[in-house]
């Protein structure tokens, strides 16, 4: 348990070296990848996200690509293609750049739905199928996917189903006054050094650490009451899948280990609860009420457990 995180904390040091003041940021993507899913940044450009990524794939010592999705863009041209090759008279398969252990997929509503499902398959089953074949992804495969909040032309919304393939949406936001002036005036910070603290195996043994993290039955049946609040809620049309239910339990369990237990508390549940399932959501209508409002309500309506 110490080992896991201190290796833990290893990686989100030397990330913060890079990404400045986002360790919430970085703690929830940690989560994130070790609860075995993909997250979904909503954001403007320019907050950092490639940033996030890349540094994150520096600590853990382990190959990056990026994808930018764009209205053209084939599904081929993420998981590859097969090319006839004359001297040998046989098809040899050319890998995409899914094939990767962390991908950032830049604005992925911008291209079609067909080339979205295309990726949303991989994410799911770790596996692509290309001509009748079936290539293994890497058991660490992470995708990180962003999409911009604001500029809707020229965008192919994703659909409910696919939405719920990503564990967690979270957003890198604006910096503070403080650490954009550090920005300004600081050295340029793409350039600092970044130590390769952990491997893949490692990897392995904190997701591994994670999914071992105790979660008692009063507050399985705490997280599922917040669940069950979402698909009776008067304003929501769409609540949380059982997929949703399994995710939350696994995100309070990886954020429980970040934080340094092997058990989780309520807070944990809290804590997680709105980056698992806001994305999830279906509103009846478009409300004023923001949604991290309306998920704030049910948290403060719903009893917490007492040990007794």
């Amino acid at each position: 348990m110490e080992q896991s995180i201190r290796k833990i904390n290893q990686v989100i040091n030397e990330v913060e070296k890079v990404v400045l003041g986002k360790e919430e940021v970085i703690k929830l993507t940690l989560t994130c990848l070790l609860a075995g899913g993909h997250a979904l940044f909503e954001d403007v450009p320019g907050t950092g996200k490639t940033m996030l990524v890349k540094t994150l794939a520096k600590t853990i010592q382990t190959d990056f690509s990026r994808i930018q999705a764009t209205p053209d863009l084939l599904p081929s041209d993420i998981l590859g293609v097969s090319i006839f090759d004359m001297a040998d008279q046989q098809f040899v398969f050319h890998p995409g750049p899914i094939f990767t252990t962390i991908c950032l997929v830049d604005e992925i509503n911008r291209t079609t739905a067909k080339t979205q499902a295309a990726l949303l398959e991989a994410m799911a089953e770790k596996r692509v199928t290309i001509d009748n074949k079936t290539y293994q992804l890497s058991d660490c495969f992470f995708v990180l996917a962003t999409q911009n909040p604001i500029d809707s032309e020229g965008t192919y919304h994703l659909p409910e189903a696919q939405l719920d393939r990503f564990m967690m949406k979270l957003s890198m936001g604006y910096p503070t006054l403080e650490d954009e002036l550090s920005l300004l005036l600081g050295e340029d910070r793409s350039e600092i050094e970044v130590q390769p603290v952990i491997d893949l195996e490692d990897v392995l043994q904190l997701k591994q650490a994670a999914r071992q993290v105790k979660v008692n039955k009063s507050l399985a049946i705490y997280a599922l009451k917040l669940i069950e609040a979402t698909r009776k809620h008067p304003a929501i049309e769409l609540g949380v899948s059982p997929r949703g239910s399994q995710d939350f339990i696994h995100c309070a369990k990886a954020y429980a280990l970040i934080n340094g237990r092997d058990f989780v508390l309520p807070d944990d549940i809290q804590y997680v609860f709105p980056y698992v399932v806001s994305h999830r959501l279906k509103f009846k209508r478009k409300n004023s009420e923001s949604q991290f409002d309306m998920l704030q309500e049910i948290v403060d309506k719903t009893t917490i457990p007492i040990k007794r």
